[in-house]
């Protein structure tokens, strides 16, 4: 499996720099796709679920190529909330604003590909997986990621795919914006949250 890497001598913009702009972008997510058939195939006992809110765009887009490329409009795709199965939802200083789980499927004797932007720490993906329960038990997850920043993870968890990995120090900030909520699709680097 090739996958890539980027270095942080990207171009420099008054919001961040860009590390990968909209042609490379859509490169990058049929890139995944590609990967996705050669390793499960025709998509057959297989399931896409997105986390809530940010993994929706990708696996939307995931889902919808997938669906293209296999000629298949049957591949079961979810949207999974995890608000309350992060570590530290009692820290929050305002009310939590959960969105709508949108899993009208149990993923049990399935295997589940969960799908999220930015993979960082891991207690993203570490919740999604006590979520993921409630929906009976897989034969097997993978996790597939846009965009991987390989420092300071705090759990043991690693992606199967993604898209592009990023060395960064700890106080830099990635954000994926998306053609459908920014009018344009980009990876950026701020130095600082």
């Amino acid at each position: 499996m090739q996958q890539q890497t980027e270095y942080l001598s990207s171009m420099q913009t008054t919001d961040g720099k860009i590390l990968l702009q909209a042609e490379r972008f859509s490169l990058c997510i049929e890139r995944l796709c590609h990967q996705l058939l050669e390793d499960w195939g025709d998509f057959s006992d297989c399931c896409i679920i997105g986390i809530q809110p940010r993994g929706t765009l990708l696996s939307s887009r995931i889902h919808r190529r997938l669906s293209e490329l296999t000629n298949r409009q049957d591949i079961p795709y979810g949207k999974m909330d995890i608000t309350f199965y992060r570590d530290d939802f009692r820290m929050a200083e305002g009310p939590l604003s959960p969105h709508p789980n949108e899993v009208n499927f149990v993923v049990t004797n399935k295997k589940v590909l969960l799908v999220d932007d930015v993979l960082y720490t891991g207690r993203t993906i570490q919740a999604a997986l006590a979520a993921l329960q409630h929906y009976g038990r897989p034969q097997l997850v993978e996790l597939l990621v846009l965009v991987d920043r390989r420092f300071n993870r705090h759990l043991p968890i690693q992606p199967d795919y993604f898209g592009i990995a990023i060395d960064a120090l700890d106080e830099a900030y990635v954000r994926v914006r998306w053609s459908e909520t920014h009018g344009q699709d980009e990876i950026l680097l701020f130095d600082k949250k």
